[in-house]
């Protein structure tokens, strides 16, 4: 057995150690009294299978318990309040319910749970990993620090996740590993939060490497360039220009990345294969664990493309009349079929061909190269550096082939249409890739709320008629722009209050 499928079996191994030990309740995803601190840790490669099972819990719920995966919540929180999406014959009430503004708190797609539950796991490794220095002298510090640094990470991630969407959130740092440890907590600020996100960033940084050299564990494992990807993402929503900009750079001049020429092989290389050159940090599927896309997406769909995705004419890629060979590659074959709607990136091998159904493990994208740039270029636009934004603009135009009717002709000096076209640029980038809503409501909360047109316009793009005028009410109150608390929840946590547009 060669070192990957040892990785993954450990993966697993520890993936059914943390499901057996589960329960429903998200501040208490706990093994039985004593069994963390006293029957497991002691030894390096049972701190790597906690780490390990970490990352394991972005691929589903534990055995016994029925929920979504995590990268499906991923999608459906990105993406069903945006523009991208059109419901379709295998649609449910309560994703038709978010895409319509008409959010409640039994809303199953807002329960937080499993976010929760991967951040315990984050917790467990940051608590307990320490005593294996003592217990086992072949785990050094570097070892820790590495182990420490991945935990914290991914709990950061989480965490950035709930903040934008949800706001204000419980922060919860320590572990629920005993009977004697359940608490009931109250909301922190979402300023709070990302101060924490922020800390865990930065001291992850210090202690994570810079790669494994392992092709699967360099873009599946936290290594320190996708530490540096998130802080950039998190720097941007706090409108910490400077910052963001520092963050690609270590990225930028690192010289390890690239984008994946625009040829006849991108899309497989890209999403097909994955972990492509491109990559920075993307959730493994492989054989033995498939993802929940191919269903979502083709064997019952859910949702197919928008018109502002598939217009022709005024759509996000447009086509040429004359040759219809001429067209952007992130389109029709890539994003999209645009013959019927299909959403194209998970279902497919190629611009033509299917998978096979046994064959659904496209990767859930985290961050990439092209994402990098582009954070770079918000955040130069931002900063008076109109110009250097519009130059990566174009870079990224050019390697796509993107039509010339899809071009803004912007100045340089001015700031606001820049902004415009990097977040019509995003959207041709990543559709369906989670980060849509995301983007539009960073872009419209920016200088308080300066942009709040952004989220009134997409009412027409993404609402059913007889809702639009309840949406654009209700998006006017930017309380609304955020989850509500799901009431379970509130019913077992008597300190969370409910987020002030739902009571």
């Amino acid at each position: 057995m060669n070192r990957i499928k040892k990785n993954l079996v450990k993966l697993l191994f520890f993936f059914v150690f943390i499901s057996f030990f589960s329960c429903n309740k998200f501040l208490d995803k706990k093994p039985k009294d004593g069994i963390i601190r006293e029957n497991f840790w002691k030894t390096k490669e049972q701190v790597q299978a906690a780490v390990n099972g970490c990352y394991a819990s972005f691929l589903g719920a534990p055995t016994g318990i029925i929920d979504r995966p995590l990268t499906e919540y991923f999608f459906l929180w990105g993406e069903l309040r945006a523009d991208l999406l059109a419901p379709y014959t295998g649609i449910t009430s309560e994703e038709l319910d978010i895409m319509n503004v008409n959010i409640l708190s039994t809303n199953g797609i807002t329960n937080w749970r499993s976010i929760y539950r991967t951040i315990n796991y984050c917790n467990t490794v940051i608590d307990f990993a320490p005593d294996v220095l003592t217990n086992d002298q072949t785990f050094t510090q570097e070892a820790l620090n590495a182990a420490l640094g991945e935990a914290k990470t991914l709990r950061a991630l989480m965490y950035f996740y709930l903040v934008r969407s949800f706001r204000d959130v419980p922060l919860k740092l320590k572990s629920t590993s005993s009977d004697a440890q359940l608490e009931q907590l109250t909301k922190n600020t979402a300023a709070e939060v990302l101060d924490q996100v922020v800390k865990d960033l930065s001291e992850a940084e210090a202690g994570v490497p810079l790669a494994y050299n392992n092709p699967v564990l360099d873009k599946g494992r936290v290594a320190r360039y996708a530490v540096n990807a998130i802080q950039a993402d998190v720097y941007l929503w706090m409108e910490k220009y400077p910052e963001a900009i520092a963050a690609c750079d270590k990225i930028i001049n690192s010289g390890r990345f690239g984008l994946i020429a625009g040829d006849d092989k991108w899309f497989n290389t890209l999403y097909a294969n994955g972990n492509s050159n491109e990559s920075i940090f993307e959730v493994q599927y492989d054989r033995l664990k498939l993802n929940s896309f191919y269903t979502m997406f083709r064997t019952k769909p859910r949702y197919l493309a928008s018109n502002v995705v598939l217009d022709p004419d005024n759509g996000l890629y447009q086509v040429d009349r004359a040759n219809d060979l001429n067209k952007d590659i992130r389109g029709d074959g890539a994003a999209a079929r645009f013959s019927d709607g299909l959403i194209w990136k998970y279902i497919a091998i190629d611009n033509n061909s299917f998978r096979a159904q046994e064959e659904s493990f496209a990767h859930w994208i985290f961050y990439r190269y092209a994402d990098v740039l582009l954070m770079k270029a918000e955040a130069l636009a931002l900063t008076s550096k109109g110009q250097e934004a519009l130059d990566i603009v174009a870079r990224i135009r050019q390697r796509a082939k993107a039509l010339p009717q899809t071009a803004n002709n912007v100045s340089a000096s001015d700031t606001e249409g820049i902004c415009d076209y990097i977040l019509e640029e995003r959207a041709r980038e990543f559709a369906y890739e989670g980060k849509r809503w995301y983007d539009l409501l960073r872009h419209a909360k920016r200088n308080k709320y300066k942009r709040i047109d952004l989220l009134l316009t997409l009412v027409s793009h993404s609402v059913m008629p007889v809702n639009q005028q309840s949406a654009i009410t209700k998006f006017k109150d930017v309380n609304s722009h955020y989850f509500p608390i799901y009431q379970y929840e509130l019913q077992t946590d008597k300190n969370l209050v409910q987020n002030p547009f739902y009571n």
